[in-house]
């Protein structure tokens, strides 16, 4: 970057939420609902069922592989006039996660397929403690 190059501003948050769970089942289906709730209370009612699907994918990936005991996981919705994300932070940076080809007649396995799926993007962010797997939505500028 030459001295007279700018960086931009960032864009400015409309609506953020952040929540904390214990590693459990129940809280994947809490955090899930709040997640729907939120986006249809925010006026994005259209996206509350991706969203709360990308929820529920993150989330259990958080307690199945990124749990550990007395370490909570964080969720994090935020919007800005172009895009929607959806954080999930745990305290397990060692396990990252990957996409891979399960078989029919596997069990598990298609969480982040669903999540490449839906989402415009999606991606690892290393944290001082844990790691953080977001999942990305372009929205249209309001006209």
């Amino acid at each position: 970057m030459t001295p007279t190059q700018e960086i931009p501003a960032p864009e400015p948050v409309l609506h953020e939420d952040v929540l904390s769970y214990t590693p459990t089942p129940g809280n994947v289906s809490l955090s899930r609902r709040r997640a729907a709730r939120l986006l249809a209370e925010w006026g994005y009612d259209e996206l509350a069922d991706d969203v709360a699907l990308l929820v529920s994918e993150l989330a259990t990936n958080a307690v199945l592989h990124g749990g550990l005991q007395g370490r909570l996981f964080r969720v994090r919705l935020l919007i800005t006039a172009t895009a929607l994300r959806v954080e999930v932070s745990d305290p397990r940076a060692e396990r990252l996660p990957d996409t891979r080809k399960p078989v029919d007649t596997d069990c598990y396995g298609r969480g982040l397929l669903i999540v490449a799926h839906i989402a415009d993007t999606w991606g690892i962010e290393h944290r001082t403690v844990g790691k953080t797997v977001f999942a990305e939505l372009r929205l249209a500028p309001a006209h």
